[in-house]
């Protein structure tokens, strides 16, 4: 495709369909909207399925039926829909079907401000499911990362048999870059495991290399049974506790102990400073312009830009911070994911730049919040 115009709505559509993705299901929310649009254009003549739900529940409800059918699917929403989807996501994290979930933030709470950004949704994205299990969360911060991130999350999702989010806002969402699509490193595209020829299938079964269950598509030549309740390896109800415990640490354990490999971010270290900028998303923008600022004067700060954000990689945070003695955390909210750098890291001291008002962090408000400014 070459160089191209568009927003980051419409790459992480182009992203679902390079992917894999061949069937959306959403409803129309500001800012999310896009991308609904963009997959009715991409779908159909690849043979692919776009439709709209009576809502945002029916909508990612078609979206586990389609991929437990065998299908990659996506769905897109902004907060007061990722609300209603909970329960599905409960249902996705439990019984293990990959599905790609972009949650297109906007300012909160409740109906809030549709046309006003916001990361409002972070702490939601992780503990929005019913029992507390890990899930991937990813978040680009502009146009050629909502493109890569979203084949990022499609392999994910089907590697680790989950869901994953994409958590973008407005900004990012409906802003226009340029995007080099043929310069983009497009990763592998992974595929769901089959079940080896020759041995019974068994749901929920793990190799013993692995933490994830061989897949085949409901409604084949082999039965395949699927419940929202708990279950164990064979799919059937089940209230053996010894057997809910394995299961239960299984469901963690697959995400916790890779986060290494998925850890995404950018940083730039800088071997005289004693700070470090954290941010995300479309934050993440402003202070990289103070990183470049400060970078040539006599107070230069080091900067770690996260992209997953969930499972916490604490591994990376841990060693892009070893050398500072200070972490300023900025964010589009009142103090959500600065929680976690202050659980991780109890030796340093922790700032916290934020706001949640409709207005994006600017460049200066960052440099104000430095230890120097």
């Amino acid at each position: 495709m070459g160089f191209c115009l568009m927003e980051g709505n419409e790459a992480m559509a182009w992203g679902a369909v390079v992917s894999g993705c061949r069937f959306f299901a959403g409803y129309p929310i500001t800012p999310a909207t896009t991308i609904f649009n963009t997959m009715l254009k991409l779908l159909p003549p690849l043979g692919g399925i776009c439709l709209q739900g009576e809502d945002e529940i029916a909508s990612i409800g078609y979206c586990l039926g389609a991929s437990m059918g065998g299908l990659k699917a996506m769905t897109a929403t902004s907060g007061p829909g990722i609300s209603l989807c909970s329960e599905h996501i409960s249902f996705a994290v439990g019984s293990e079907i990959p599905v790609v979930i972009v949650d297109v933030q906007r300012l909160g709470p409740s109906t809030g401000s549709a046309t006003r950004g916001a990361d409002g949704d972070i702490q939601f994205l992780r503990w929005g499911n019913s029992g507390g299990l890990p899930v991937i969360v990813l978040a680009p911060v502009n146009v050629s990362d909502c493109y890569l991130l979203t084949i990022k999350a499609f392999n994910l999702a089907e590697e680790f048999r989950c869901p994953v989010f994409i958590a973008s806002n407005k900004e990012i969402a409906m802003t226009r870059e340029n995007i080099d699509m043929d310069a983009v490193d497009i990763p592998k595209i992974i595929e769901r495991t089959p079940p080896p020829a020759g041995k019974p299938f068994i749901p929920f079964g793990v190799p013993l290399e692995s933490k994830i269950p061989y897949f085949l598509p409901i409604g084949g030549d082999v039965i395949v049974r699927q419940t929202s309740s708990t279950h164990g390896t064979d799919g059937y109800i089940t209230t053996d506790s010894d057997e809910i415990a394995r299961v239960q640490d299984r469901l963690k354990t697959k995400l916790i102990s890779k986060v290494k490999r998925f850890s995404f971010h950018e940083s730039y270290l800088e071997k005289d400073s004693d700070t470090l900028l954290l941010a995300y998303g479309i934050t993440a923008r402003a202070a990289r312009d103070v990183y470049q600022e400060c970078k040539n004067s006599r107070s230069p700060v080091s900067l770690l830009i996260l992209k997953t954000l969930w499972p916490v990689p604490e591994e990376l945070i841990k060693e892009k911070t070893e050398h500072v003695q200070r972490v300023v955390v900025v964010e589009m909210n009142l103090g959500q994911y600065v929680r976690e750098i202050e659980r991780i890291l109890p030796d340093k001291i922790i700032d916290f730049l934020g706001q949640m008002d409709g207005r994006l962090i600017s460049p200066n408000q960052i440099a104000k919040a430095l230890p120097h400014g």
